[in-house]
């Protein structure tokens, strides 16, 4: 194996190592957005804006996990 070729090995390993780093980031927010959703519900607040929020910032971090893994794949 040549010098480039494991320069090039290096750099792949170090671009998965922070794709994965981002999604294990984005799926530990959506588990402290969960947290906070079910607790909001369990209180019985009606605090819609701040479940709005919720709801769309956990489909945001699904979006950009969904598109992290795909980089993966190729």
């Amino acid at each position: 194996m040549s010098e480039s070729e494991k320069d090039e090995l290096i750099d792949a390993q170090k671009q998965v190592i922070g794709i994965l780093f981002e999604v294990i980031k984005r799926l530990q927010k959506n588990n402290e957005l969960d947290e906070e959703y079910f607790k909001i519900i369990c209180d019985g607040t009606k605090e819609n804006s701040r479940l709005e929020e919720i709801l769309s910032e956990r489909t945001k971090n699904a979006k950009i996990v969904s598109r992290l893994l795909e980089r993966l794949e190729t």
